[in-house]
């Protein structure tokens, strides 16, 4: 797979500039998860799966990342192989560190915030991960909010997550969210889910059940041009979904010895995540690795949906000029 050089700054792979040409469907992945969030080999087997499923279900995957100081959208094998293997060695890189990166000629794994800076940057509206940053416990005094947020306020792109990570504080999140003004939607439930478990206590504030409903609310976000991103929700696989109360309990001894240790800042979540799959044995692990796959599976089949729903538009407006 060959890189193009882009006119935005950004190397798009053939295979990507390709598909956006064509109007074809396109899923945004992130790397961090790959970089930062599960050891080598596991982290490739993950993405290369993820990328696989995207394809089986009718989009082209575009994986993220800074490589050698250069943005590239759309990674091959041996890119995604690098990038595995260096793991943390790669830098944790959301918006505000880009251009670092860049200028240095450093190696980046890029957050949810860059990942949907470059998406948008070169026309791809869809974007899949596994959870959002959120505020964190006890944001209301430390002012601990994910940039992923404001983002998602300003940045026109569909995330399809598992909702927030259940590590962080929900309400407030989405209080916030809505301060964005960022439409929030949950996927075939009314409650919004928590990234490991599929309940939350916390009520989404829309409901969305089919892909074509999606792509209808990303295809009104563009026309009304209201120029801020969408956040859909999608449950864990029950069968899938790990006890929330050993996963609770879980978070909160992690989160004591993260104060204890007096971790703070973006190191707080890979510690976490860290002690929470030994803490319950590697089911939060797998649990995450599933809830992957299933939002690259609903993510691949909305930008399907979105590149058919624009398809139609684009002819009924050229039989109607005739």
């Amino acid at each position: 797979m060959s890189t193009a050089p882009s006119p935005v700054g950004v190397a798009v792979s053939a295979e990507v500039e390709a598909a956006l040409a064509s109007g074809g469907a396109v899923v945004a992945l992130e790397s961090t998860i790959i970089s930062h969030g599960m050891p080598y080999p596991k982290n490739l087997q993950t993405a290369m799966e993820v990328e696989a499923i995207v394809r089986e279900n009718g989009a082209v995957p575009a994986t993220i990342a800074i490589l050698d100081g250069v943005p590239h959208v759309g990674l091959n094998s041996q890119q995604l192989k690098r990038l595995a293997i260096s793991g943390t060695q790669f830098q944790k890189t959301a918006r505000r560190d880009i251009a670092q990166v860049v200028a240095s000629g450093g190696n980046g794994a890029t957050t949810v915030s860059a990942t949907m800076f470059f998406a948008h940057k070169v026309g791809i509206p869809i974007f899949v991960t596994g959870g959002i940053g959120g505020v964190h416990r006890h944001g209301e005094k430390t002012m601990d909010i994910s940039s992923d947020l404001t983002e998602l306020g300003k940045t026109p792109v569909a995330v399809i997550s598992a909702g927030v990570k259940s590590i962080l504080d929900i309400s407030r999140t989405l209080e916030y969210l809505e301060t964005q003004g960022v439409t929030v939607a949950a996927y075939q439930t009314n409650e919004f889910p928590a990234f490991f478990t599929d309940t939350s206590g916390c009520k989404a504030p829309c409901r969305v059940d089919s892909p074509e409903e999606c792509a209808k609310i990303i295809d009104a976000n563009k026309n009304m041009h209201l120029e801020s991103g969408i956040l859909i929700a999608v449950p864990i696989p029950k069968q899938h979904a790990a006890s929330g109360k050993i996963i609770e309990s879980a978070i909160q001894q992690a989160l004591k010895e993260a104060d204890d240790k007096k971790i703070t800042g973006n190191a707080i979540t890979p510690f976490i995540l860290d002690r929470v799959k030994v803490l319950t044995g590697g089911s939060s692990l797998e649990a995450n690795i599933a809830l992957v796959k299933n939002n690259a599976l609903t993510g691949a089949r909305i930008a399907v949906a979105l590149s058919d729903l624009r398809k139609r538009a684009t002819k009924r407006s050229m039989r109607s000029a005739l």
